[in-house]
């Protein structure tokens, strides 16, 4: 609260209240004088009587100002304008009805109890119950056989149709990536159930319609699940049913027989199927196609046992995986054979079947070089002839096309100390290949001339 003086005066009783007022002779004269003044009569008056109604006028004003803060205390002015409160002291307990403020001044402005109080609260934001809840036998819903219950979760055993629909989309992503360690931790989260023996063949009958390096990838899983996923007695009766279906296989597959009979000579040597499995049907086939697949795989372990042949090895390397050198040589011997034979066909398909697009470059540089060695028109023609089915058809791209011509274009001066006329030869194989439109305007112009 405001007063005149800066002490404030705390009366509890009625004669410290007498003494601080002033006489009751000089209250009446002093309220007639002041009482003459207001009413107009204006009549001369001590100094000291002006001055201090001037102080109470003063007084009251600043205690209306404050009025909303301090009411409610009990405050009051003297005759002196001094300040009296009649209320409890601040301390005392009754003054916090008014005053919510603490008065102990403690607290940081925290939430209560760190955030785990309130409606509805469990506990701090994170708090994990790791102790276990104790059962109440009181409890109305207490059912005492719950006690020794187990739960688990059943994973129901997969029918062929959901094996099939499930099973096929792992195989076929496995010969994209390769990755055999991915296969197997897929197969075990399912529940096979008695199909776990299906997983071979389903694999082997998927490699078949696929190409050789995917059937090297699944000769790889095989010895990769054997032992992890399936059992030695799962894989063996796998190629027993596999033996036994050859004759449905050959519909899709012509050729089945032989493969069949490459995988289990390659399962053989990988230990994922005794060494007497070929022996073990001697004398029990009636089918052409499975004495067949049977006689294909004696055969190839014979040529193992006898002369060393590497059947770790009996797909081949697919694709980039192979040595340059190694597909180099292939190249060159794609192009004789086509030059001799004049099948597009045939090459087209062999050319696909290396696997190696991006070594396409070095196919058309190879058959630049052989026009540019040779002796008349035919094989020129012939190779224009390769090159364009293999240009419209996307087997060789552009962007392979170009760096093909483009290599010869940077060696065509080391080749011509071999041949002496092969800027002649190059810039007419040119023209003729921009004619027939294996070529833009661009990669023509590109042409090097002596």
């Amino acid at each position: 609260c405001c007063a005149v003086n800066s002490d404030t005066k705390y009366v509890n009783n009625a004669d410290d209240l007498s003494d601080s007022y002033m006489s009751g002779d000089e209250e009446k004269s002093n309220s007639a004088k002041i009482n003459n003044e207001i009413n107009g009569n204006w009549i001369t008056v001590p100094a000291g009587t002006v001055q201090e109604a001037r102080l109470k006028a003063k007084a009251k004003r600043r205690l209306r100002k404050n009025s909303s803060r301090d009411s409610g205390r009990g405050d009051s002015l003297s005759d002196n304008g001094d300040t009296v409160r009649f209320g409890p002291p601040p301390t005392s307990p009754k003054g916090k009805v008014l005053d919510r403020r603490s008065r102990q001044g403690k607290g940081r402005g925290l939430p209560k109890k760190g955030g785990a109080g309130g409606k509805g609260v469990w506990g701090t934001p994170g708090q994990v119950y790791e102790d276990e809840q104790q059962v109440d036998v009181r409890d109305p819903n207490y059912d005492e056989d719950q006690e020794n219950c187990v739960y688990e979760t059943v994973v129901l055993p997969l029918d062929e149709d959901a094996f099939v629909r499930t099973v096929t989309p792992i195989v076929k992503e496995y010969f994209e990536h390769g990755d055999a360690y991915e296969v197997a931790e897929l197969l075990s989260e399912l529940n096979l159930g008695t199909m776990r023996s299906d997983v071979p063949l389903l694999a082997v009958s998927l490699a078949m319609e696929a190409k050789a390096s995917h059937r090297e990838l699944t000769s790889r899983l095989l010895s990769h699940l054997c032992g992890r996923v399936l059992t030695h007695s799962e894989v063996e009766a796998a190629f027993h049913k596999l033996l036994q279906e050859l004759p449905d296989l050959v519909l899709d597959t012509p050729t089945a027989p032989r493969l069949v009979g490459q995988f289990i000579a390659r399962a053989v040597a990988d230990h994922i199927l005794p060494t007497n499995f070929v022996e073990g049907y001697k004398g029990r086939v009636d089918c052409g196609h499975t004495r067949a697949a049977l006689d294909r795989a004696a055969v190839l372990l014979k040529m193992r046992r006898e002369t060393g042949l590497r059947i770790d090895n009996l797909w081949g390397l697919g694709g980039g995986q192979r040595p340059v050198n190694q597909l180099i040589k292939e190249v060159n011997l794609l192009l004789k054979e086509y030059v001799l034979s004049g099948d597009v066909a045939e090459a087209e398909c062999c050319l696909r079947e290396l696997e190696v697009p991006h070594f396409h470059h070095q196919f058309v540089y190879e058959a630049i070089v052989m026009v540019l060695e040779s002796s008349g028109d035919t094989t020129l023609r012939m190779i224009l002839k390769l090159l364009k089915p293999l240009y419209d058809s996307s087997v060789i791209t552009v962007d392979q096309m170009r760096r093909g011509y483009e290599r010869v274009y940077m060696d065509i001066a080391d080749i011509n100390i071999d041949v002496p006329c092969a800027y002649s030869l190059l810039e007419y194989f040119v023209d003729q290949s921009f004619s027939s439109g294996v070529i833009d305007k661009n990669l023509r112009d590109l042409c090097p001339c002596r």
